[in-house]
This record gives structure tokens, C-alpha cells and sequence, in this order.
């Protein structure tokens, strides 16, 4: 999905910034092509300055999003959610970052969140990223405590486990 979303920007580099950010951000568009987060509007000013393009670009690209009904149904559907991963040292958290071989590959959360939960070590929230989305999905879990050296090497045997993050 993210390659065809980028694909219909492909002769504009700034409006494929644009896009990414709307994707990364979870930012929706609004029916007057305004860029929200939930009910607050976000100026296009402001979108631009962020990625370093003309205020016009963003326009440009909310009016295209606006105008393909697949884009339309994506961006006036999107939602960001809170994530208390860069929270985690402030609330004496963990966070624990999977790199898989294959996201595509169905049980991996199931797995992850088994062998955690098998090991006593309770979840606070999980996030996943979405293989359609982004080209190295991770898997995200922030934890109450730090996820101990025996837990990690299980996980790591895990077949579909590239790398390991704690932090």
C-alpha cells in the first residue's frame, strides 16, 4: 500500500515528503483539505517548515489526496496514537525494539507477547509497525520492567528475530 500511495507522487519528491509525514505522523486530512490530528488543525505552514518544502506543496498534495478516493479513504482515516516509548525513561519504563526477518509472517506479536507474559513481565503497550507503511518494520514493546538477559536470549533464538534493542 505505502508504494502505491508513494507511486502516485512519483513526479514530486516534496509531495512524497508530504505524504510521509501524514503516514509517520498519523495526521489525517479534513474535507477542506486542512491537515488534522483528531479535531486540531495543524497549519500547512508549519508542515512545510517541518520537511523543508513551500506551504504550496503541502496544498497541492492535500488537494490530490482529496481527489483520489482510495487517498481520500486513507488520510480521512488515519489517527495517531500516544506511545510512552519516548516516555519510557521518564516513567522508569522499558522499551524493548524487535527487528524481524519477514513482518509479513503471521504469530509474531502472539509469540512475543507469549513468551513475556510466560516470563511475568507485564506489557504496558505494544506497537507495531505496519509492513504496508514502512520498509523495516519493528515491533515495539514498552515494559514495566527491564526484560531480563535469559528472556532476551529466548527471544533472540526466536526464528524470526533479526535484532534485539533494549532501552
Amino acid at each position: 500500500m505505502f508504494d502505491r500511495i508513494m507511486q502516485k507522487f512519483e513526479g514530486s519528491p516534496s509531495q512524497q515528503q508530504v505524504i510521509r509525514l501524514l503516514l509517520e505522523r498519523g495526521f489525517s486530512v479534513s474535507d477542506e483539505g486542512r491537515v488534522v490530528s483528531g479535531s486540531i488543525e495543524i497549519p500547512n505552514t508549519q508542515i512545510a517548515r517541518e520537511i523543508g518544502v513551500d506551504r504550496r506543496v503541502v496544498d497541492s498534495t492535500t488537494d490530490a489526496i482529496l481527489k483520489d478516493e482510495e487517498m481520500r479513504r486513507i488520510f480521512q482515516n488515519i489517527s495517531s496514537i500516544p506511545s510512552l516509548m519516548d516516555l519510557a525513561p521518564v516513567l522508569d519504563l522499558s522499551v524493548l525494539t524487535i527487528d524481524v526477518r519477514n513482518a509479513d509472517e503471521p504469530g509474531i506479536v502472539a509469540t512475543v507477547t507469549s513468551l513475556l507474559a510466560d516470563n511475568d513481565i507485564s506489557i504496558r503497550q505494544t506497537i507495531s509497525e505496519d509492513p504496508e507503511f514502512t520498509d523495516d518494520p519493528r515491533l515495539y514493546l514498552v515494559t514495566d520492567e527491564d526484560v531480563p538477559g535469559d528472556v532476551l536470549n529466548q527471544l533472540k533464538n526466536l526464528e524470526f528475530v533479526h535484532q534485539i534493542q533494549l532501552s
